[in-house]
């Protein structure tokens, strides 16, 4: 597993209240509800972090 890194966000309090209700929806915490909502972006836009020999080794 790659490492994680804190990163302070100020974000629009009814942007966080949808999202903090998108994530409950799919049982995810808010952090991992925004971290899935970047990668989907990242993805779609080819910009995704290139894998590391060890995560490649984990799955």
């Amino acid at each position: 597993m790659s490492k994680k890194k804190a990163f302070a966000l100020r974000i629009n309090e009814e942007m966080l209240k949808a999202i903090e209700k998108w994530a409950a929806d799919e049982f995810r915490s808010t952090n991992g509800q925004i971290e899935y909502m970047l990668m989907q972006q990242l993805k779609q836009h080819k910009r995704q972090p290139k894998k590391t020999n060890n995560e490649k080794d984990e799955k």
